[in-house]
């Protein structure tokens, strides 16, 4: 059985009052029934979440890592960083830093295995353009840039990582794969590693992201492989977000 994920996803949002006002009001009101909550803010308000967030059931997470362990990289943040403000996830690979930092396949495997040397759990980000979807080429796509990592640090690095499954043209957009689209994915997604370990592919957590809300969540997680989501925009309402974790363990018990 695999535990339900969701991770909320801030991106370059909020303000430090904004951020703990939300922060607070996930620890008074999130009730963990099952699913595992991890918030991912913007790493000047780590400090501060981490002590919000000590002695509840909610993780922190980081939105990126340096590939590096430490030197002349101005700007970067390494995982031994991350270590010290208490991050149990970060996210590698997601679409925009593949898009607008120029992220490559490569270095995204080393992010991750930077991550699972410290014993930060990656949040592993694959997927498609609509350019790439239209041409029918998602899976290769996706394949690609799992296998970068596969290659790179083994199937076992994935023993505790998460998989999110993100079609970027349904990252911020409003628009959203179908349940079918995204699960034939996520399938897809599971079969691969399934191939380099069968055990390890029955038990990853391969979530989805791209437009999740409260309202689409629970049709989204009621699909076999699909284990929670990580969540953008409403991850940065208490309460949305809250609901959307609920679907996810509603869909865990069934």
């Amino acid at each position: 059985m695999r535990q339900p994920f969701v991770a909320g996803n801030w991106k370059m949002n909020g303000s430090r009052d904004s951020a703990g006002q939300l922060l607070e009001a996930l620890v008074r009101d999130f009730q963990p029934n099952g699913a595992e909550m991890v918030v991912c803010p913007p790493f000047v308000y780590l400090a501060d979440a981490m002590r919000t967030l000590r002695g509840s059931a909610i993780k922190l997470g980081a939105q990126n890592v340096s590939a590096e362990e430490s030197g002349a990289f101005t700007g970067e943040v390494a995982a031994t960083m991350l270590q010290d403000f208490d991050c149990s996830y970060v996210i590698v690979g997601h679409s925009e830093r593949r898009q607008l930092f120029g992220e490559d396949d490569e270095n995204v495997a080393r992010k991750f295995m930077a991550a699972t040397r410290l014993g930060i759990r990656p949040i592993l980000c694959v997927g498609e353009t609509l350019e790439q979807r239209d041409a029918g080429e998602t899976e290769t796509v996706v394949r690609r840039q799992l296998d970068a990592v596969l290659e790179a640090a083994g199937v076992h690095a994935f023993v505790d990582a998460v998989v999110a499954y993100e079609p970027v043209w349904a990252i911020g957009t409003g628009q959203t794969a179908t349940p079918d689209q995204a699960q034939a994915m996520h399938e897809a997604i599971r079969t691969r590693v399934g191939e380099a370990d069968g055990t390890i592919g029955d038990r990853l957590r391969i979530v989805y992201g791209g437009s999740v809300k409260a309202g689409n969540a629970a049709e989204l997680f009621a699909m076999p492989d699909i284990d929670g989501g990580l969540i953008g925009g409403a991850s940065l309402d208490a309460e949305n977000f809250l609901d959307i974790c609920q679907s996810a363990e509603k869909a865990g018990a069934n």
